[in-house]
């Protein structure tokens, strides 16, 4: 007869207890967030990077709109703050990918800006789309992660322009046309501050956006969502759009929401208002673990539970 530990039992079943308990809290996030004119100006202000940081961290890739950042220092400070060495966080370290300076105005030149997690999402590829329909042209990137069941996304972005908000968000169906067919990838995500509410779409303008009457593009986030800090606002403006089912089915059902800072840390909204006059926006994805995708979250979030409360006295 074998000699057997008898401490085996206990350290498998805590591997077990692991493995659920990590599978359990696991997930990909996307993040979207008009960052209302950050500049180096606002970069300098230890309340507003302070807050960025906090929302930025707990996002795999995000994509930052309204950045008047002409010479980087204003990511520059942002990114040193992200990795910066400190326990508050957590140990991921981050970059960046932007566009050029877009618009049309001298005086209101914007870059989309990705900040992405390098342990967990490899940027491989990007594109600035140069259709004229657009005040700030979507500027794509492709992303491969091994930690997501799809694997392999494109990241579609736009900060319409008010007065044009229905023919930019038409015209994002002219880009789905022409990024998938470059990256044979159809798995994309349309993300940003569309202006897709209140006063510029309406419910009669819709009817003329194809993302709106082409049944294979799912509006993660509702009409009726408040996407805005302001009391005096209460519209849907900020959207996340997805094309497929295969990629709808990789999202975490209900996900998609609203990133409220005021009430996940405690602000005032005068101090939320210091950084944006927008919330950001967050989706998951599920985890490329077969197990996690056939296993429905609550259940998982159950079984970490019974294990905890059986490894507590080992």
């Amino acid at each position: 007869m074998g000699w057997r530990s008898p401490r085996l039992p206990a350290l498998l079943f805590s591997a077990l207890a692991l493995l659920i308990c990590t599978a359990a809290s696991s997930g990909f996030t996307v993040c979207s967030f008009n960052v209302q004119r950050f500049n180096t100006q606002k970069a300098t202000s230890f309340r507003v990077i302070h807050t960025l940081t906090r929302v930025l961290s707990r996002c795999d890739v995000s994509l930052l709109q309204h950045v008047v950042d002409p010479d980087g220092k204003a990511i520059t400070a942002l990114l040193k703050s992200l990795n910066r060495a400190t326990d508050r966080y957590d140990d991921f370290r981050y970059k960046s990918v932007s566009s050029k300076s877009l618009g049309k105005s001298t005086k209101d030149m914007q870059k989309y800006v990705y900040i992405y997690r390098i342990q967990t999402v490899n940027v491989t590829a990007q594109y600035q789309y140069q259709g004229k329909q657009f005040v700030r042209p979507p500027f794509a990137i492709q992303v491969q992660s091994n930690k997501t069941a799809i694997k392999s996304f494109v990241l579609v972005p736009l900060h319409s322009d008010p007065d044009q908000a229905v023919k930019e968000i038409d015209s994002l169906y002219d880009v789905f046309l022409d990024v998938s067919k470059k990256w044979n990838n159809k798995n994309v995500m349309f993300l940003g501050d569309f202006h897709a509410g209140c006063a510029y779409v309406t419910k009669t303008t819709r009817k003329a956006i194809r993302l709106y009457k082409n049944s294979s593009f799912s509006w993660l986030i509702g009409d009726k969502v408040d996407t805005t800090v302001g009391d005096d606002t209460n519209c849907a403006y900020d959207r996340i759009v997805v094309h497929g089912e295969p990629f709808l089915k990789t999202i975490k059902p209900f996900s998609a929401r609203v990133f409220d800072i005021s009430k996940e840390f405690k602000l005032a909204r005068k101090k939320v208002l210091e950084l944006s006059d927008h919330h950001p926006l967050k989706v998951e994805l599920k985890s490329s673990a077969l197990f996690l995708r056939s296993t429905p979250p609550w259940l998982l979030l159950s079984l970490c539970v019974i294990l905890r409360s059986f490894l507590f006295p080992l």
